[in-house]
């Protein structure tokens, strides 16, 4: 038989019924040619580029003064999930206000940027299915302010970043007048000058290790319930499913063998986190 003259001898409605399943028997393979290289590049050049958070005294991510290495919750998880993975952490400190640009124009890998869960952010990333954290927002004011729950917080100007995910809640249900800012410490800053915001709104616990543990914010307080609490992932670029599996594997290890509860006590995060200790047990038994 010639090539193609079973075709030119069969009725155009049967060639496109063949050509149909020829190309739903290609399709079956292509998932393999359409695999997440991300994970695959990581591995060949022996690096992975990490965006964490780096905001003023934040227990999550900060500067150390001394040695300008990047300290805190965020970065050491980073550089963790590195070792898991088997290669080099390359961190690339980022703001809420960028870090979603930096991951989807390449100049990151992952991020570990205390970046909550939300049906948004869902939309435009994938990320790894387990958290490794879990917090809210609360707000940081001046004690002579009169403030004493969100309703409060009602017309009045609040500072927060740029990017956050609190604005949705402040505006649609406190009618809040939002002032963005880069990061939380420009944010914060604008509320000591006093005349920006009447109050600042951002991760429940740093905000409450300054009040707690700083001299300098003696004379604020901060609400005592958050909003809007979520759990934090790692986030990949929207099809990286692979990367996605394989640092959520890590993940899953670093709760089960007990990693990220150590990490908590040793940087004497307080309130503790329940959620740490639900996944210590959930994931213990597969520990290394």
């Amino acid at each position: 038989m010639q090539p193609f003259s079973f075709f030119r001898r069969t009725p155009w409605y049967r060639r496109i019924g063949h050509l149909a399943l020829a190309s739903a028997a290609l399709c079956a393979q292509f998932p393999l040619a359409m695999a997440d290289t991300t994970l695959e590049r990581i591995r060949e050049r022996g690096r992975i580029n990490i965006g964490v958070i780096a905001n003023g005294n934040s227990a999550f991510g900060s500067i150390d003064p001394g040695t300008g290495k990047l300290v805190g919750f965020n970065p050491e998880l980073a550089r963790q999930i590195a070792s898991e993975l088997g290669v080099v952490p390359e961190l690339v400190q980022v703001q809420p206000a960028n870090r979603v640009q930096f991951l989807q124009q390449g100049k990151v890998d992952l991020l570990v940027a205390s970046m909550l869960l939300t049906p948004e952010r869902d939309q435009l990333l994938d990320h790894a299915s387990t958290p490794y954290f879990r917090n809210g927002g609360t707000a940081i004011f001046p004690k002579r302010s009169g403030i004493r729950r969100w309703e409060d917080l009602r017309g009045k100007n609040v500072c927060l970043s740029q990017g956050s995910s609190y604005s949705r809640p402040l505006t649609a249900e406190y009618d809040a007048r939002l002032k963005g800012f880069k990061s939380m410490a420009e944010s914060l800053l604008a509320l000591r000058g006093g005349g920006s915001c009447i109050a600042a709104v951002h991760e429940s616990l740093t905000l409450n290790h300054l009040v707690a543990r700083d001299s300098e914010w003696q004379d604020y307080a901060v609400l005592p319930d958050e909003i809007d609490p979520a759990p934090q992932v790692a986030w990949v670029r929207k099809g990286d499913r692979d990367t996605a599996v394989a640092v959520d594997r890590a993940i899953q290890r670093l709760h089960g063998n007990g990693w990220l509860l150590a990490l908590e006590q040793k940087l004497d995060l307080l309130p503790r986190s329940s959620l740490l200790v639900e996944l210590h047990q959930k994931y213990r038994t597969g520990a290394r």
